[in-house]
C-alpha cells in the first residue's frame, strides 16, 4: 500500500477520496487552486499545496503543476478522482513518466476508451451493439452538418471526451445544428481541454443503465452489478440507483457479460463504468466507458458493503482484486441524489456565494451524506456547483425511497439557491416510485417537477404565523429574565392592552405580496385572522424544527424552521418559504427593470450577439456567459432598441451588474 497520495481534485470527491486514505493510514496530499484556499478539501488534508489560480485551466487542468506537487510533497501516486484530468491519457502517461503511479487505468487504455468515438469504433468491432453515428476525425462544421443530415434526426452531438452532461446537445432539426454543435465545442473545450464530437442517433424514451467494472493487473476482471441513472436532466443526472428496477436476471447477465468483455478486449486496469443505453424493449446499445470513478460510485457501495477507493488503492498498489465474481453478493437497494446550489424556478441557473445555514442529516447505517462544503463555506462561480450527495440504503426499493424522503425533509440551505424543492417533488413523483422514467421525461415534463406555489394553503398561514409568535414571546421571555425586573408586564410580547384582548400583526411575504395576518392570545392559544379566514389554534408548541398545535376539528405536526428572515414550512408534498416582515415597515414604490439586461450571477461573458442600435424581440438571445462550467444564455425581456451595452466576450462580471440597456418598442 502506498504511504501518501496525492488528491489531484476538490471537492466532494477530495474529501471522499481522503476518507478512505485515512482509514488506510495513507497520508494525503490536496491541491488547491486561488478560489479554493480555504476549501474544506485543503483543510482535511495532510499537506495542500496551491497549483494556480481560480479557472480550472489555471490549476486542476495543469498536469505539469499537479505533478510537480507530487514530487515535491514525496507522494508515491495520484488519485484523479473525477472530472478534470481524471480521463486524460496524456496526464496518466505523464504521471507514469515521473515515476509515479495514476491510480486509475493506463494511458494506452484510456487512450482507447477516453474518446467516445473511438470507443464505440472498438466495441462495434468486438460485435458490442453500438447506437449509429458518426465518429471520425473531421471536425469541420459543414462536413459535421452534412453527416448529421445522412444521419437523421433526432441525433445528439456528445463531447467526444469527458463525461457529466457537459458538452451534449439533442438536435431537432437541420436549422439548429450550427449553434448546438457551437456550444458543445465550447463545454467540452473548457471542461475537458478537447473540443472534438460524434454524432449519434437520438433514441427515443430510453433507459441508462451502467455496469462498475473493477480488474487487477493479474489479469482478473469482473463486474459490480449495475446502476440506473434514467432520471437525467439535459444529461445530467440526477437521481441514482442500485439495482435497476427495469432488470431481468436475464438481461442483467447478458450486459455484464459485455461489460466484462469490453474491459478484457483492451486490457483494462482498476474501476470503471460501461454505460449502455436500453430500450423499452430491452436491447441495449454501448455508450462509452468511463475511465474512473463515477460520482453515483456510493449506490453501489451502499448495495455491497464495499469501499471502491480502496479498492482502486489496492489494485494499483499491484495486489489483486479481493473478490472473484461469485463472491459479489449484493443486499438491499441503494438511491443517490445530488444536492446542488442552483435555482430550478430559473432554469438551473448555478448559484454561489456563501452558504448561511446548511443542515444536513446526521449519518446513519442506512443514511450516507457526502459533502463537498459546510456551513459557512462559500460557492465559487468557477467550479460546479453541487454542494453534497444523499445516499440511503434499504431492504427494498420501497424502503429506500421512504428513507430519503426523510433525510431530504431535513436538509436546509441558506444562502444560494438549492433544488432540494426539484428533489423532494422528484422522489416524489409516480413515474420515479413506479420506476419508469427514461432519460429524457424530466426534459419533456420539467413543469411537473419545477414551478412555485402561487397560492399559500390555509395550513401554512398558520403555522408560519404561530411559528412566529411563539418565536416572539419566547425571545421576549429569555430578555425579561435577563433584566433587572423578571416580572414586569411591559416585558411580556402578547400585546395585551387594558380592557380588551391585544391584537398584533404578523407579517410575511410570499411571492412578491404581503401578507398581514392578525393575532390575539399568547402561550401557544391564538385567534388568526387574515382576509376572509380565521382559525383558532390551542396548545402550540414549537421545538427541534417541528410545529405542533391543535383547532377545534384536528391536530396538525409540522416541519416548520427559520432561515435567516424567512419561515420554511413543510407541508403536504411541498415546501413553503414565506419571508418575514416587521409590521409597519415602509414599502418602497416598485421599479420597472424590464428596459435593463443585468448579469444573474457571477460569471465571464463568452459572446455579445447584438451591438448597440439592434432593435431586438422579446426573449431573444443577447448575451452568453459561463459560470460553474455551465452556459447561460440571457435574452431581452422585452422588445425594444438596444441603447448601451456594458460588457464584451471575456470579461468578468458581478451578479447584478448591468449588461445592456434599451428602450421599448412604442
Amino acid at each position: 500500500m502506498f504511504n501518501k497520495v496525492l488528491i489531484a481534485n476538490r471537492g466532494e470527491i477530495a474529501l471522499r477520496i481522503a476518507r478512505s486514505c485515512r482509514r488506510l493510514g495513507v497520508q494525503t496530499v490536496a491541491v488547491y487552486s486561488t478560489a479554493d484556499a480555504r476549501a474544506q478539501h485543503v483543510l482535511q488534508a495532510d499537506q495542500a499545496i496551491a497549483i494556480g489560480g481560480p479557472l480550472p485551466a489555471e490549476s486542476y487542468l495543469r498536469g505539469d503543476a499537479i505533478i510537480a506537487a507530487a514530487l515535491a510533497s514525496g507522494a508515491e501516486a495520484i488519485h484523479p478522482g473525477y472530472g478534470f484530468l481524471s480521463e486524460n491519457a496524456d496526464f496518466a502517461e505523464a504521471v507514469a513518466a515521473a515515476g509515479l503511479v495514476f491510480i486509475g487505468p493506463n494511458a494506452a487504455a484510456m487512450r482507447k476508451m477516453g474518446s467516445k468515438a473511438g470507443a464505440k469504433e472498438l466495441m462495434q468491432a468486438e460485435g458490442v451493439p453500438v447506437v449509429p453515428g458518426y465518429t471520425g476525425d473531421q471536425q469541420d462544421a459543414d462536413f459535421l452538418l452534412a453527416q448529421a443530415n445522412l444521419l437523421g434526426y433526432p441525433l445528439l452531438i456528445k463531447a467526444a471526451h469527458g463525461g457529466g452532461g457537459k458538452g451534449m446537445r439533442i438536435v431537432h432539426h437541420p436549422h439548429e445544428f450550427a449553434g448546438h454543435l457551437a456550444a458543445c465545442q465550447r463545454e467540452s473545450s473548457n471542461a475537458f481541454g478537447r473540443d472534438r464530437v460524434l454524432l449519434e442517433r437520438y433514441l427515443e424514451q430510453p433507459r441508462h443503465i451502467e455496469f462498475q467494472i473493477f480488474a487487477d493487473q493479474h489479469g482478473h476482471t469482473i463486474h459490480l452489478n449495475e446502476r440506473e441513472c434514467s432520471a437525467q436532466r439535459r444529461y445530467q443526472k440526477v437521481l441514482e440507483e442500485s439495482p435497476s428496477p427495469f432488470l431481468t436476471p436475464e438481461l442483467r447477465a447478458r450486459m455484464g457479460a459485455a461489460a466484462i468483455r469490453a474491459a478484457q478486449v483492451i486490457d483494462y486496469v482498476n474501476a470503471g463504468t460501461v454505460e449502455f443505453i436500453v430500450d423499452p424493449a430491452g436491447h441495449f446499445y454501448f455508450m462509452e466507458i468511463n475511465t474512473r470513478l463515477q460520482v453515483e460510485h456510493p449506490v453501489t457501495e451502499m448495495t455491497l458493503d464495499l469501499d471502491l477507493v480502496e479498492w482502486q488503492l489496492r489494485v494499483a498498489a499491484g495486489e489483486p482484486l479481493p473478490l472473484a465474481q461469485g463472491q459479489v453478493r449484493a443486499r438491499g437497494h441503494a438511491i443517490e441524489v445530488r444536492l446542488y446550489a442552483e435555482d430550478p424556478d430559473q432554469g438551473f441557473l448555478p448559484g454561489s456565494g456563501v452558504i448561511e445555514t446548511l443542515n444536513l442529516p446526521a449519518a446513519q447505517p442506512w443514511l450516507r451524506v457526502d459533502a463537498g462544503v459546510i456551513e459557512g463555506d462559500p460557492v465559487s462561480i468557477f467550479y460546479d456547483p453541487m454542494i453534497g450527495k444523499l445516499i440511503v440504503h434499504g431492504a427494498d426499493r420501497e424502503q429506500a425511497l421512504l428513507r430519503l424522503r426523510n433525510a431530504l425533509a431535513e436538509v436546509d440551505v441558506h444562502g444560494p439557491k438549492s433544488n432540494i424543492d426539484f428533489l423532494e417533488r422528484l422522489i416524489r413523483h409516480p413515474v420515479v416510485v413506479a420506476a419508469t422514467i427514461d432519460t429524457s421525461y424530466l426534459d419533456r415534463h420539467l413543469d411537473q417537477f419545477i414551478g412555485a406555489a402561487t397560492t399559500l394553503p390555509a395550513g401554512v398561514v398558520i403555522a408560519a404565523a404561530v411559528a412566529a409568535l411563539l418565536t416572539a414571546e419566547s425571545a421576549a421571555a429569555r430578555s425579561a429574565a435577563q433584566s433587572a425586573d423578571p416580572s414586569s408586564p411591559w416585558a411580556r410580547a402578547d400585546a395585551w392592552r387594558l380592557g380588551h384582548a391585544g391584537k398584533r400583526l404578523v407579517c410575511f411575504q410570499f411571492n412578491g405580496e404581503k401578507l398581514e395576518i392578525a393575532a390575539q392570545g399568547d402561550g401557544g392559544a391564538y385567534h388568526l385572522q387574515w382576509g376572509d379566514q380565521q382559525a383558532q389554534v390551542l396548545a402550540a408548541q414549537l421545538a427541534s424544527g417541528w410545529l405542533h398545535y391543535r383547532t377545534a376539528l384536528h391536530a396538525e405536526r409540522l416541519r416548520c424552521r427559520r432561515l435567516g428572515a424567512d419561515w420554511l414550512v413543510a407541508y403536504g408534498e411541498r415546501r413553503y418559504r414565506l419571508h418575514a416582515l416587521p409590521a409597519f415597515a415602509f414599502e418602497p414604490a416598485p421599479s420597472n427593470q424590464s428596459d435593463r439586461l443585468l448579469a444573474p450571477m457571477p460569471g465571464r461573458i463568452i459572446a455579445v450577439k447584438a451591438v448597440v442600435g439592434d432593435n431586438v424581440d422579446e426573449q431573444q438571445e443577447i448575451i452568453v456567459m459561463e459560470a460553474m462550467k455551465m452556459e447561460i444564455t440571457l435574452r431581452a425581456p422585452r422588445s425594444g432598441t438596444i441603447i448601451e451595452l456594458r460588457c464584451s466576450a471575456g470579461a468578468f462580471v458581478e451578479a447584478d451588474q448591468l449588461l445592456a440597456l434599451w428602450e421599448a418598442t412604442p
